[in-house]
């Protein structure tokens, strides 16, 4: 009989390292792929308020956070860093995910079990060349953005479907391309290789989210541009900017009118 896989999750949640975290993220996604891992118990899960953490970073306000450009030695580690905190408070989204909404199809936890190895290989990398950078990750502060949106929607799965792969990370698809071109410029291939790889498969999660927001909203009868364009409006008018990537949103399950309305939500 397969173990529980709510159960792995939450070991992965509870996590405090990084070296802990990836680790188990990458055992449980090899043990589900293995059909070792099954979804179990429908019940109500135990609330996770705040996710295993280092005790570095330090957890600051996003306005608290100094802008730099990465233009310099300290810049660009800063900027490495900001985008390793992205990719591993998103290892914490994805298995909360798997943990917290019960009695899904089959395919949403193998959406999100995946998602979760991959935001881990991501952070892996992204650490890689941080220390190549001659730091490591939690040598500067950090914002908890992500993980406040999660615990915003942990009551209800259409709303976390649709605000933190179709807000928050999809907002990665729209600047990682300037980034990279940035980075290439200056003659950083190595950061920049990692981001295109990133970006190729954001694509894939922000579309997980797409699936299975529509998919609630199948459920529940709710057409799904107006829903999404109200629940925007309840929780996420202050972090929706342009302009919008439109061919990677629209490959990442958006379409033509959303991304209309978003334009002129965002003006």
């Amino acid at each position: 009989m397969a173990a529980c896989l709510h159960a792995a999750a939450q070991e992965c949640l509870r996590a405090a390292t990084p070296e802990d975290k990836v680790a188990l993220t990458f055992d449980a996604f090899e043990r589900f792929s293995r059909g070792e891992l099954a979804p179990g118990d429908t019940a109500p899960p135990e609330p996770i308020a705040m996710p295993g953490r280092p005790a570095c970073p330090r957890l600051v306000h996003a306005r608290d956070l100094p802008r730099r450009g990465f233009g310099t030695p300290e810049g660009l580690a800063a900027f490495v860093h900001a985008i390793a905190h992205i990719e591993f408070n998103a290892i914490d989204l994805a298995w909360d995910a798997v943990y917290r909404f019960r009695g899904m199809p089959a395919g949403f936890y193998a959406d999100w079990a995946s998602v979760a190895n991959d935001e881990a290989r991501h952070f892996t990398m992204l650490r890689g060349r941080l220390q190549s950078l001659g730091h490591d990750y939690g040598d500067f502060d950090a914002h908890n953005g992500l993980w406040e949106m999660a615990q915003k929607t942990g009551h209800d799965g259409l709303a976390r479907m649709a605000l933190v792969p179709r807000v928050l990370e999809a907002r990665g698809l729209d600047v990682t391309p300037g980034m990279i071109v940035k980075l290439r410029q200056r003659g950083d291939g190595a950061t920049a290789d990692i981001l295109d790889v990133i970006l190729r498969e954001e694509v894939g999660h922000v579309a997980a989210g797409s699936r299975w927001f529509r998919w609630h909203c199948a459920q529940r009868g709710l057409e799904p541009q107006a829903t999404f364009k109200a629940l925007l409006a309840e929780y996420a008018r202050a972090v929706l900017y342009g302009p919008f990537n439109r061919e990677a949103r629209l490959e990442a399950g958006f379409d033509a009118e959303e991304l209309a309305s978003l334009d002129a939500l965002a003006n």
